[in-house]
């Protein structure tokens, strides 16, 4: 990188972008910040698509104001002010006690579970993104499959006991689409056995039960602040926890184990989160409520407008909770509805709409999974029918309400 009064150079790959002393025009534009052929690298119809989602951002002349003064204090990450700042106003905000910000959620797992000491076996659930349980591989334990409830498609609490051996040392349920885990059953069967819980709660910002923030429950929750997240910091996620001491442990894990200057408590890794991306967050709850509240609308009108077709369910939203509708999912009975599934996926796909199969395949049908005990197809069968049923329709502050009756439109075939 050079540096100049005048002006600065960043080279990235090919593209050399350059800019000059006016950073005000940035934020008039920002598209001097490309190459002048960059529509060459996206398809013709990229701004035409409709995506499963995508992300709020607050106006950029506001992010502006923190990139100059990040740039004038030269501290770019190492727990520079807006990591310290964000950290306590996201746990003002939330309701919780701590949180250890890290650069992605993929990372606060893997540390939680080091933070944890955990080994041997953990009871999870198939029907998850697949970092769930890379997280658990990558500390040499071993995942243990157990079925989930099929109307919120989350671990199933009543078949936890049944999977549990000597070995079993913790179990890592997810909130699946941002809807509370039965954490009480979760709770009594932990304590019970003497297990730690671990929540994936990467959908489940802010998502309160009975007026209490979930992130709250068990003994840490994983927050994943992902572009596709309600929240996010570009890339970036979080720990939850609930005493110092153990928030000790994670910020000295996620710095490579360094407690000080000179002394390293154990074998930690990199995975702090940059100023750039705490600044993004700062300025996200500014804005995360009215995003939130768009998001409502959004599934409200869908609940409405599909209520009455035959062969397509959704879900209700759970009594005494919160929710954040950070997915929209449906799932739709071939039998009742006249086509399966994936013959709904391609014809959005046709209109230019992308919607996802969240979660299809399952975790368990991956090659690295599969031969495990506990992915036997008789083990899964309610993720399996599941996985085949799911489709999650786009949902998203800025959806156009044109766009969502387009959606709503083929899905009534009208």
């Amino acid at each position: 990188m050079i540096l100049a009064s005048k002006a600065f150079e960043i080279d990235i790959g090919a593209f050399v972008i350059k800019e000059r002393q006016n950073i005000d025009a940035i934020a008039a534009g920002a598209k001097h910040l490309y190459p002048a052929n960059i529509e060459a690298f996206a398809p013709e119809d990229e701004h035409k698509r409709i995506y499963v989602t995508q992300p709020g951002l607050p106006p950029l002349n506001e992010f502006v104001h923190y990139l100059e003064d990040i740039w004038q204090s030269k501290i770019l990450t190492n727990n520079g002010k807006y990591h310290q700042l964000l950290e306590k106003e996201l746990s003002e905000y939330l309701g919780v006690k701590y949180v250890s910000l890290f650069s992605n959620g993929t990372l606060a797992l893997i540390t939680a579970l080091q933070a944890l000491r955990i080994t041997g076996e953990v009871i999870t659930t198939p029907y998850s993104f697949v970092a769930t349980t890379h997280a658990l591989n990558w500390n040499g334990i071993k995942p243990v499959f157990v079925d989930i409830d099929p109307v919120y498609c989350n671990l199933d609490a009543n078949k936890i006991e049944a999977a549990i051996t000597p070995k079993t040392t913790a179990v890592l349920p997810v909130h699946v689409y941002g809807n509370p885990c039965d954490v009480n059953k979760i709770q009594q069967i932990s304590d019970t056995y003497g297990l730690k819980i671990i929540y994936d709660a990467c959908h489940a910002f802010n998502v309160k039960l009975k007026d209490t923030s979930v992130l709250n429950f068990g003994d840490l929750s994983i927050l994943s602040f992902h572009a596709t997240k309600v929240f996010t910091t570009f890339e970036g996620g979080a720990i939850i926890c609930n005493d110092e001491k153990t928030k000790k442990r994670i910020d000295f894990l996620k710095n490579f184990g360094f407690a000080d200057e000179v002394t390293v408590v154990g074998p930690g890794i990199n995975a702090k989160m940059s100023e750039f991306q705490a600044a993004m967050g700062l300025l996200q709850l500014k804005y995360v409520d009215q995003y939130l509240a768009e998001r409502k609308q959004i599934a409200d009108t869908y609940k409405i407008e599909l209520s009455n077709v035959d062969g397509i369910r959704f879900l209700e939203n759970m009594k005494e909770v919160t929710h954040n509708y950070s997915y929209f999912p449906i799932f739709i009975d071939q039998r009742k509805y006249g086509l399966d599934r994936d013959a709904v996926y391609n014809k959005f796909k046709e209109n230019n709409i992308y919607a996802r199969r969240y979660f299809y395949p399952l975790i368990s049908q991956f090659p690295t999974y599969k031969q495990l005990e506990s992915s036997a197809k008789g083990n899964l069968k309610t993720a399996e029918k599941i996985a085949k049923e799911v489709l999650c329709i786009p949902i998203y502050p800025g959806l156009l309400q044109n766009d969502q009756q387009k959606i709503i439109d083929i899905l009534r075939r009208d």
